[in-house]
């Protein structure tokens, strides 16, 4: 069903309107057009039918989404992460490059971190 409880309405009253305009012509023009009325009909429900699934799959397919990018919170493990990498280039960079190797390391580290943090931004 679409979300708009009014477009809901504007449809069924069209479809109300076209089934009534189809019983009128069956009237004016007889039975041997009967078949083609209901044919044309059937072809505008199929057609209404269709946009009505279309919407409703693309609305669910958004909120699960939404609900599957909300449910994992991927910050900590990326801040634990750098963390648990950082302690050891700290060692390992000041004790071979000295205060340079140590600020490049860091520096990287820091990188990573933007580029994620900008990354879920844009997201979202």
């Amino acid at each position: 069903m679409p979300d708009n409880p009014s477009q809901q309405h504007t449809t069924s009253n069209a479809t109300r309107q076209d089934l009534r305009a189809v019983i009128a012509t069956r009237r004016d023009l007889g039975p041997d057009y009967e078949d083609a009325l209901v044919d044309s009909f059937l072809d505008k429900l199929d057609v209404e039918i269709a946009a009505r699934v279309r919407s409703e799959v693309a609305a669910q397919t958004a909120g699960i989404a939404k609900d599957t990018h909300r449910g994992k919170d991927t910050t900590v493990p990326v801040a634990l992460g750098s963390l648990g990498i950082g302690i050891p280039l700290t060692a390992i960079a000041s004790s071979n490059a000295g205060g340079a190797g140590l600020l490049l390391a860091w520096a990287g580290i820091i990188c990573v971190n933007v580029a994620y943090a900008l990354s879920r931004r844009s997201s979202r």
